[in-house]
């Protein structure tokens, strides 16, 4: 896959990883977010393979990836992007930045965060290497106030962080699956491919 042309003189890649389980508006939202404010390049879009740190059990990997292609696959400036998935055993994220590292020596990278990941950093693996691959940027909603702000940990640790400017929002994946188990619409949360797709292969049923 060619490298892209950078639009300043150094190129700058986003790095935007999750379960995606399912992916929603919300994401996209974030995704254009971090494409607009921080004038990306690239940004790379990955789906979780073996999570360390997710309590429930995760959708199959083909099924995830199906979904996330739907609804990033035409996103100008988006590539989804396999690497975990095709990795055995745990995920953490700072093999992905090496690995984008080692695809673009010479980029800028910047790793996109929600909130609640944010307020989790402590507990991230090899996190002060992960600081110094990238510059965190946390998904700031409109109605969180300064909620990110005063977490505690991260703003001591890591002067380089970003906020990026979201709408408010509660929207999340769990309450998709919620919702869907009560057999209620989610066409308005999700994509219509994504919809559809959930119906078709009884994702996320209570009897499944």
């Amino acid at each position: 896959m060619s490298e892209p042309t950078p639009v300043s003189d150094v190129l700058r890649v986003g790095l935007f990883g999750g379960a995606f389980d399912p992916p929603h508006r919300t994401h996209v939202a974030l995704a254009e977010a971090a494409l607009q404010q921080l004038a990306l390049d690239v940004l790379h879009v990955v789906p979780t393979g073996t999570a360390w740190h997710k309590q429930q059990n995760l959708s199959p990997a083909a099924q995830r990836l199906a979904m996330v292609e739907m609804t990033f696959g035409t996103m100008h400036g988006v590539r989804v992007d396999t690497c975990e998935l095709q990795r055995s055993g745990p995920t953490y994220t700072i093999e992905t930045l090496q690995q984008l590292q080692a695809q673009y020596p010479r980029a800028q990278l910047y790793l996109i965060i929600g909130e609640d990941q944010a307020r989790a950093l402590h507990a991230w693996h090899r996190i002060q290497e992960v600081v110094h691959a990238a510059i965190i940027c946390v998904a700031q909603r409109a109605d969180s106030g300064a909620a990110g702000a005063d977490s505690g940990f991260f703003p001591q640790t890591i002067p380089a962080l970003r906020y990026l400017q979201m709408p408010a929002s509660k929207l999340s994946a769990t309450e998709i699956r919620a919702a869907v188990a009560r057999a209620q619409d989610v066409s308005h949360l999700v994509f219509e491919p994504v919809a559809r797709y959930i119906e078709q292969h009884h994702l996320y049923k209570a009897d499944r």
